[in-house]
Formats: structure tokens, sequence, C-alpha cells
């Protein structure tokens, strides 16, 4: 496995393309940070650019010109990026190091306290869950989580910010704790997608589940599951500190901790695990044991047996960091979420009376959607109003509803009506384009008896759910993609007149 490619930023001007997610404007700050001159693109304004702008980092909009800053030193470059876009094919004419996002965090993490969350699902609310927990507990992380959560920025314990981020800027230095004097504490989201986390240098791990995705990327599970143990392979030996946190099931744990020299812990259910996690549905209490020893019990605000994993995770590894667990279950119980998991929106107030809840996630893999859709009815319980579970889901990638076509059809039991748009597209080839479409989805929901329609464009859909939904129904809006104006639209609606989308 090759090493990270180091560079020193300190007075170099970096450029970002796709400044405007929340992982590279995370990066772009923390570069600043780190004394690099820093500006970058975006497609167009959002609020994240204008935070960026209002900080002192120059943002432009205009990609379609191969240009770059006279000065540029090095060009990072988001995962969305192609490499025939003309700001990355300028940066290659001119020799400029290019760098992914992966690399440049990698490179980031050298010389720093490393603790990076994996998992094909429930990384970035764990990742989040883990930074709010270790600032409350006084370990001043800098953490990048793809995803904005208000309360990063100070922890769950004080008065959460009004605009939230996926980026808080921690210490130098770990202040106190067993790891006090060590460098300062780095949390990231380490994403599978392309194998980016192979470029992550973590003292300690955490993996909370392994299941076939990206198979434009890895073509099997099989090659999924070896690159997770790869990633294990990053971290150091039990001797220097390395340790690996990974769910006892759903996770392939054999076959990816097979050989490790780091520590290996399991986290579950099981009575098996190491450390055993307890959930009681109807009061949201999560419990932590380890080694038979009650570390800590906590409430949830967030609903869901997987959620409740998510925290179990964060107190685990905010434990193993140095962090007290009294502090951190404290923590957890003030977590509010994050934008786009299982986000209450607000309610659609009828003519004729009654409301409409409406809810938007960020779900786009089978697993995902059967536990969200599953947490929301148990928590909002609808039929207990007269409602129904209406679901509007975007597919995410053609190549991604191909090949889990019969798993996503098996994920919705939980719904009463799903409504399917186009699926988005985004990677995938125009061959794989024509390999299948929504129709194919909502085929096999109808043969599963759900009722279940294809439409688009958004506008249609929002007019639909007009006609379509009732006094106590519960609307979630779901996928990657640009679904969620869907929810803001059908919330903007005003009686008479036709909103904004």
């Amino acid at each position: 496995m090759r090493e990270p490619r180091r560079f020193d930023v300190s007075g170099k001007h970096v450029y970002l393309i796709g400044i405007g997610g929340c992982g590279m404007s995370g990066l772009a700050r923390m570069l600043r940070c780190r004394g690099a001159v820093v500006s970058g693109s975006d497609l167009a304004p959002s609020d994240t650019t204008r935070a960026l702008s209002a900080g002192g980092i120059a943002v432009g909009f205009d990609q379609a010109r191969a240009w770059l800053p006279d000065d540029c030193d090095a060009v990072i470059a988001s995962a969305a990026i192609k490499l025939d876009h003309p700001q990355a094919l300028e940066a290659h004419r001119r020799g400029l190091a290019f760098l992914s996002y992966a690399e440049a965090l990698g490179q980031c993490m050298l010389g720093w306290t490393g603790v990076a969350v994996a998992g094909t699902h429930g990384k970035s609310t764990t990742t989040a869950m883990l930074g709010a927990a270790l600032t409350d507990a006084g370990l001043d992380p800098t953490v990048i989580v793809g995803a904005t959560c208000s309360q990063l920025e100070a922890g769950c314990l004080a008065p959460a910010a009004e605009e939230g981020s996926g980026f808080r800027l921690g210490a130098a230095a770990v202040p106190s704790g067993p790891m006090q004097g060590r460098p300062g504490m780095l949390v990231v989201e380490a994403c599978e997608f392309n194998r980016s986390f192979h470029n992550y240098r973590p003292l300690i791990g955490s993996i909370s589940s392994v299941e076939a995705d990206h198979l434009d990327v890895y073509g099997s599970l099989d090659a999924v599951v070896e690159s997770f143990h790869e990633f294990a392979k990053l971290i150091p030996p039990a001797a220097a500190g390395g340790r690996l946190l990974i769910a006892h099931e759903g996770a392939h744990r054999r076959e990816v901790t097979a050989g490790l020299e780091c520590a290996v812990e399991t986290i579950g259910y099981s009575p098996e695990a190491d450390w055993v996690v307890g959930y009681d549905q109807p009061t949201r209490t999560v419990t932590l044991t380890h080694e038979r020893r009650m570390m800590a019990r906590w409430s949830m605000q967030l609903p869901g047996a997987h959620n409740a994993m998510n925290a179990a995770t964060a107190m685990a590894l905010a434990v193993m960091s140095g962090a007290e667990a009294a502090v951190v279950a404290r923590s957890l119980s003030a977590f509010r979420g994050i934008d786009r998991r299982m986000q209450f929106l607000g309610e659609r107030r009828l003519p004729s009376g009654g409301a409409v809840r409406v809810y938007d996630d960020y779900g786009h893999h089978p697993t995902e959607v059967e536990s969200t859709l599953r947490a929301l009815r148990e928590h909002e319980r609808p039929e207990d109003r007269g409602g129904r579970l209406i679901c509007v889901f975007q597919p995410h990638q053609h190549s991604r509803t191909r090949h889990l076509l019969e798993e996503f059809a098996n994920s919705f039991s939980q719904a009463d009506v799903v409504i399917v748009p186009h699926i988005y597209f985004v990677r995938d080839s125009q061959e794989e384009k024509h390999k299948v479409t929504a129709s194919d989805l909502v085929d096999r929901l109808r043969g599963r008896n759900i009722r279940a329609m294809h439409l688009y464009p958004f506008e249609a859909i929002i007019e639909q759910l007009e006609n379509l939904a009732r006094a106590g129904d519960l609307l979630v809006v779901m996928g990657a993609g640009p679904v969620w104006q869907v929810a803001r639209g059908y919330l903007d609606r005003r009686e008479g007149g036709k909103g904004e989308m």
C-alpha cells in the first residue's frame, strides 16, 4: 500500500474544484488554518460557498473555463470531478500537484492522532456524534464529516450554532486525558467509494457494516470486503496504540480482520460482542457494556435501532480516545442529528384540517431505506392517527439500482405509497443508463402489493402529493440526489399558491 503523497501547504496557494461540498469546504478551512492560501470553484452559489467567502476564501463559479490562479501551487478535486474537467486539465497542463479530496485529507492526517469512521452505513451520523462528544469531553478534536451538523462546533452540551457545518477546527495537541500531549485529534468520515479510505492513516478506526455497494467500482461483494480489509491493515499495530472497532455482525469481520496487527474489538447487540449494545425502542434508552461492565446508559433523541448502534459506536470510540463515558452519555442524549438524516422539516397544514408531517433523508441503499422507514413508522405511528407512510424515493445511480434492484424492492415493506422519480444520473455511463429505469423498480414494488408510481419532474410529484396526501399522513423524501426539493417544495406550497421549488 503506497503512502499518501506529502506536501507542505504553508504559504502555498491551493485551489479546490468542487469546494462547496461538505467535506471539501471543511478541507478548505483546515488547509487555510494550516497556513495555505485557499480558493476554489463550484457549480453555483450556496450557503456553504457564501460562508467560505465570508471567511476569506475566494470562490468562483465559472467551471467551464480552463483557468486557475497564476500563483496556484496545487489543485484538489472532489470525488465528483472527472479527469476531463477543464480546470483539472489545466492543472495537468501546468504540471501542478493534483490530488483527490481523499488524498489531500490523508496527507492532513499524517502527524495527527487520526480517528476514521468507516462502514457502508452510518458514517456521517456516527462521525458527527463522535466529534461533538469529544468536544464536550474537552478533547478539542478537528472534525470533517460529509454532512451538516449545527452541534459540531461547540458540542451538544452548549447552545447550537444558527448555521451548521461539516467542519470543526480543534487543538494542535490533545489537551487532556490519557492521550494528553499527543498530536491533535483528527476525526474523519472514511468513505469506501473508489477505495478513498485507503489514503487515510488512522490510529483508531471503526467499521460499522460491510455490504454490497458501489459495485460500479468494485464489481462484487468480495472486492468490497477485501477493500475494507485493506483499510483495516492501515491501522498501526496494537503496540503502537492501533485499535479497530468492528461490528460483531454484518461486517464480514473474520475476512476483514484476518491477519491484522492492531487490537480488534467487536460491537453489537449480541452478548458475544466485546462491546454489547442494548436498546429499548419505546423509551429510546441505549446501554453499552464492555467486559461485563456497564459503561453508560443514555436516552436518544433520534429514533431507530440503527441510530442506537451509531451512538453506541461513537461512545466506544470516544472512550477509546480517552473521553469520560459519563460526559459522552450526556452529549449523546442531547444530540439532535444531522441534515438529511431522518430530518424533520415540519408540518404541512391542510385546508380541510389536520396536517402532513414531512421528513427528509439521504438514504440511498436498500439497508438504509428499510432501517429509516421502519424507524419512522415506529416513531411516528401514522396509522394511529388514520394516516399512511408515503415515501418519495429517488434512486441514486443506474448501476446501484440495477445491481440491487431486488434488494430495493424488498426495502419498502414499511411504506404504504411509494413515488419514484427518474433515477439520478451521476458517474454512470450512457450504456448503463439504458439498462434500468425507475419503472423497473415500480413494477417490482407493485408485484409486492405496494402502491407505487413513477412520476417526473419534481413539480409533477408535488402536484400528486397535493391530491394524494391527507391529514395524518407521514411523508418522507429519500435519496442522495436533489429529491430534497420535493420535500421543500411541498412544504412551501400555500393554499391558493404554487410556492417555490
